[in-house]
């Protein structure tokens, strides 16, 4: 177990490094194009098998403990360790991460995007799974940082290199936002770290803020906090995300949504709530509020942009949805109860699931038409998927009512848990002020199935005698194998909860008592 996670973090890099050198005789293929994509598919299958490996052999009957861990010194001087495991909080997460950068470089390998290098590619792909998996792993303040500012780079060679238009300014965008909010949070991590004389993780959860002041919380609640806000992202921290999106090449936007956003959300669950439990308490408030603005924002610049003659982008619309969606993890965080974090690392794990699929279904879209713009789709009756390509839209259709929040699948019990938080919020926070932000977000999950249903009308639905001539491939068998996954997911995850569910309440349980249960 304490190999196979410090295998799951490490193989991706040396995976980079194998990438970018000349393949084996006997190995090339037809193309060594084709070889190094292989390779890409070869090594995120290896540390997927890993991944579910480590799942089967962790001790579900004690999910609130760290498991396969490793402890090593690194830099003495500065008491930072190599400090690796996992629990009920982040191995779904772990688990998440290997499958969609598995599925990613199996679509990869049949609609590889327009760019200068495949070998590149892979290898950007793989860094960027190595420093996501890495995240949710380590244990150390420091190594966390890292971990987090590694994936930056790779994925801002993805956006401006094998995206679309506007490619270069939506990667500097992103680039620079990021950045920013890191630089910020990196402040904060060396306040907790050197005021408390240690940057270990599961010793400061444990410690539960009793060795740092007040006026220290606050502060690192502040840096910290506004680095997450900008990963996850928060309102009004978003605006580089829609166009981040709707540049990106679509495994980009894949990996972006389903798995770079999670790690602002996980941060507030991993360090700031345990670490800081007075400072999250007094601005918990603000986070919800912030939430709340957040789910009706993104709702109603989807809304605008499903009009007719709104230009809207389809791509675009998803990221701003993730908006809306994000609002409700962080309104669950914000309860600072069990119900609501559970209901965030659920929303978390459904965000992940149901949005990546719907960036592959807009990104096989706009292979087909050649644009994912709303009104050049929806053409004057409507695209009419159901009947040009039924099993296409059949899955748009899936998605879409996955990501509203239909009871059955995945998106309705995050939401649901968020929201049933904030109606009992902990002890000491303002009541009815979380009474109006549930009332808030309960209104947003209105307008998210607006949009939602538009979109389903207008692509879905129409005649397709009306429109142009087109003839349009449905679901291939590469998109097949890599959108059944999800689909899948989605489903046992809203029938049957208790798998995830099962997991993270011990673990959260722990976590907010201060590690004393």
């Amino acid at each position: 177990m304490q190999f196979l996670l410090a295998f799951i973090v490490a193989a991706p890099l040396l995976g980079a490094v194998a990438a970018l050198l000349p393949a084996p005789p006997g190995l090339k293929g037809r193309s060594p194009e084709q070889a190094v994509l292989r390779h890409g598919v070869t090594v995120t299958g290896v540390i997927l098998a890993a991944a579910i490996a480590l799942t089967l052999g962790f001790d579900h009957d004690a999910p609130s403990r760290f498991q396969a861990t490793t402890d090593i010194s690194w830099i003495q001087a500065l008491n930072i360790r190599i400090h690796l495991g996992v629990d009920g909080i982040s191995l779904p997460l772990l688990l998440m991460t290997a499958l969609l950068f598995f599925l990613c470089a199996v679509y990869s390998y049949f609609k590889l995007p327009a760019g200068p290098s495949a070998k590149a590619f892979v290898a950007l792909l793989l860094v960027l799974e190595s420093g996501t998996l890495a995240t949710f792993a380590v244990l150390d303040l420091m190594l966390f940082f890292l971990a987090f500012e590694m994936v930056l780079i790779p994925m801002y060679f993805l956006i401006a290199r094998w995206g679309g238009a506007q490619r270069q300014a939506a990667a500097w965008k992103f680039i620079l936002y990021t950045l920013l909010g890191s630089v910020v949070m990196l402040l904060g991590l060396l306040l907790i770290g050197l005021d408390s004389g240690t940057f270990d993780m599961v010793a400061l959860a444990s410690d539960n803020g009793r060795g740092l002041s007040h006026t220290t919380q606050l502060l690192a609640v502040l840096a910290i906090g506004a680095g997450f806000a900008v990963k996850t992202p928060m309102w009004p921290l978003h605006t580089w995300l829609p166009d981040a999106h709707t540049a990106a090449p679509t495994v980009g936007s894949v990996l972006l949504a389903g798995v770079m956003l999670k790690m602002g959300t996980y941060g507030f669950v991993r360090i700031l709530l345990p670490v800081t439990p007075d400072g999250m308490h007094t601005f918990a408030p603000y986070l919800g509020a912030f939430a709340a603005v957040g789910i009706v924002y993104g709702s109603l610049a989807c809304l605008a942009l499903t009009r007719k003659g709104g230009k809207g982008d389809l791509k675009r619309l998803i990221a701003y949805s993730s908006v809306g969606h994000m609002g409700f993890v962080l309104l669950g965080i914000a309860s600072m109860t069990p119900t609501g974090v559970n209901g965030a690392l659920f929303a978390n794990i459904a965000h992940g699931l149901i949005t990546g699929l719907l960036f592959f279904l807009v990104g096989a879209l706009k292979d087909r038409y050649g644009s994912s713009d709303l009104d050049t789709l929806a053409g004057a009756t409507g695209a009419a998927l159901y009947g040009r390509a039924p099993r296409l839209g059949a899955l748009l259709a899936f998605a879409a009512v996955a990501s509203l929040g239909l009871p059955g699948l995945a998106g309705f019990w995050g939401e649901m848990l968020a929201l049933f938080g904030a109606f009992d919020p902990a002890e000491g926070l303002s009541r009815p002020a979380f009474l109006t932000y549930m009332a808030v977000g309960a209104f947003g999950t209105l307008l998210t199935a607006a949009y939602l249903l538009i979109v389903v009308r207008r692509v879905c639905m129409g005649d397709p005698k009306a429109g142009p001539e087109i003839s349009l491939a449905d679901v291939q068998r590469y998109e097949f194998a890599a959108w059944t996954p999800l689909v899948a997911l989605t489903v046992l995850a809203g029938l049957w909860p208790a798998v995830l569910l099962g997991l993270t309440d011990p673990a959260v349980q722990k976590l907010l008592a201060g590690g004393n249960s």
